[in-house]
């Protein structure tokens, strides 16, 4: 065996060793809140921030990734998760205030950031704009899951998403650009940035339409769940390399195609049964994922950095909270005024507030060329801003959407689909006894008093849902949601059977939404 392959295999051990160990450190992080029950007031993604940053502090470095390969393993997973969870037609409805929030929002931030920067702290412009394109896009990462475990109301939670999903294709573009003018390397003129940002955009947005309604197409073809989930898998990853490849933006092509892959492949292409599997194989992928990366996030805290630069990262962190505000409350204005959006005052507070930065601003800042000068110095004031977005502002985002009244009460949705669940299981037990009674192996007393027992209890049950569901709004309308998307999935997977069979060559209009649509209407007028 040659040197060079024992150096090789010495160091895929060591990788693994390391892997393991982040994996272990990030599970046992999820089971803390278990043991100490006040640790569950903290989101167990910042727990995991929290945790990474002691061992930064004891100088513990679980693992050291380029900033490529933490974009590449760690943000085409998550993109995806998020764009097939997303529904296009509620997406459809908020696009505008997502599109001002994505574009027109990051120039604000750019030039407000770069603007303080330069004119109080003194920072050259050139490290000034650099700050300001890192941390310009509101991370998916760390605003995705944050929100999913607050359970946030459906809408606020799609504009915070649309907004964070989108906006990283526009700060790379930006980022990117600026990096070029810094070094000399790039042209300076509106018509290039335009035309640089449009090829940039257009690729990712045709590689990814091209990949989405490939897959759907070849997944109608044959019904294997693990095959499907793998080809998603590939789909995602696939998908950002290529695109990246081509010289566009492979956070954008993964977005466009995990939407087409979600919202019209599993459709016309997956059974219902297939489609579960492939949701809850991506919730896994989803949780894995953040567990690690959030955990590498404070575990890649340079303190040294942090105070040689501390008095310029406060000034960093109120230029970002003046500039969001204004771009936040100033587009949100602009879109209830051009697109009827009607996002409330308390809404553009939590957008505002829930601003998080994240693995993408430090995989920026960490991006920058190493001959550029003061390369730490961008590096430190990036750190800085994430750690405490992340901390600050994401530790009391609860608080706030409490304080508003946006948080939805989740013990009582609990409960309630706790006692929905138990009302299920006794009705079904209740069938099985009525089938089995006439069997004489089994005692009429015993089984009579039985179906009394189950009975009363099924009547107390049933009482408890009923005042449940009389004393909150919140239930009465999350049942009919429920209820709408049980029944447009039956008429969904009622044209997917007609598609698959060659009946039909496209998937008809939806008739039952266009009925919701119209009862929405109605009740808004």
């Amino acid at each position: 065996m040659t040197p060079e392959t024992l150096i090789n295999e010495a160091t895929i051990e060591g990788n693994l060793k390391k892997f393991l160990l982040v994996l272990l450190v990030s599970l046992s992080v999820a089971i803390l809140p278990q043991i100490w029950g006040w640790l569950r007031q903290i989101p167990y993604t910042l727990l995991l921030v929290i945790v990474g940053l002691g061992l930064a502090f004891i100088d513990v470095r679980l693992v050291s990734l380029s900033p490529e390969l933490i974009l590449l393993i760690f943000l085409p997973p998550l993109l995806f998760e998020a764009a097939w969870n997303l529904e296009w037609s509620k997406l459809k409805r908020d696009l505008v205030p997502i599109a001002l929030y994505a574009v027109l929002g990051v120039v604000i931030s750019v030039a407000g950031v770069a603007f303080a920067l330069n004119q109080i702290a003194g920072v050259s412009l050139a490290i000034a704009l650099l700050v300001g394109a890192s941390i310009s896009a509101t991370d998916p990462v760390s605003v995705i899951a944050l929100f999913r475990e607050l359970g946030v109301e459906k809408r606020l939670a799609l504009l915070v998403e649309g907004e964070s999903l989108f906006n990283d294709g526009i700060a790379v573009v930006a980022f990117s650009f600026l990096v070029g003018f810094s070094l000399g390397t790039d042209e300076v003129g509106i018509p290039f940035l335009v035309a640089r940002f449009l090829a940039f955009v257009g690729i990712g947005i045709a590689v990814g339409s091209a990949i989405g309604f490939g897959i759907s197409y070849l997944t109608q073809r044959f019904d294997l769940p693990l095959v499907e989930q793998s080809l998603t898998l590939v789909s995602a990853y696939g998908t950002y390399i290529i695109v990246e490849e081509l010289g566009g933006s492979g956070v954008i092509g993964v977005v466009v195609m995990g939407l087409i892959f979600g919202n019209f492949g599993s459709r016309i292409g997956m059974q219902p049964s297939t489609r579960l599997a492939v949701t809850q194989f991506w919730d896994f992928v989803a949780f894995f994922v953040n567990s690690i990366m959030f955990l590498l996030i404070g575990d890649r805290i340079s303190f040294a950095g942090l105070g040689a630069n501390l008095g310029v990262i406060g000034i960093t962190v109120a230029a970002m909270f003046v500039t969001r505000a204004i771009a936040i409350f100033g587009l949100g204005w602009l879109s209830n005024r051009l697109a009827k959006s009607e996002i409330s005052l308390a809404d553009r507070t939590v957008i505002w507030w829930g601003g998080l930065r994240g693995s993408v601003s430090i995989a920026l800042a960490l991006s920058v060329p190493e001959v550029f000068p003061e390369r730490d110095k961008i590096i430190g004031i990036v750190f800085g801003v994430v750690l405490f977005t992340l901390l600050v502002q994401g530790l009391t985002t609860k608080a706030l959407l409490e304080k508003l009244g946006l948080l939805s009460n989740q013990e009582l949705r609990q409960q309630y689909l706790e006692a929905i669940a138990q009302r299920v299981a006794l009705n079904r037990v209740l069938k099985h006894l009525s089938e089995v009674s006439g069997d004489r192996r089994i005692e009429p007393e015993f089984s009579n008093h039985l179906v009394s027992q189950l009975q009363e209890k099924l009547n107390l049950l049933q009482a408890g849902i009923n005042q449940m569901y009389d004393r909150s709004p919140e239930l009465r309308q999350m049942t009919i949601d429920k209820l709408e998307g049980d029944l447009q999935a039956i008429e969904a997977d009622t044209y997917a059977e007609f598609v698959r069979s060659g009946q039909l060559k496209e998937l008809p209009v939806s008739v039952l939404r266009q009925c919701f649509q119209e009862r929405n209407e109605t009740i808004v007028s």
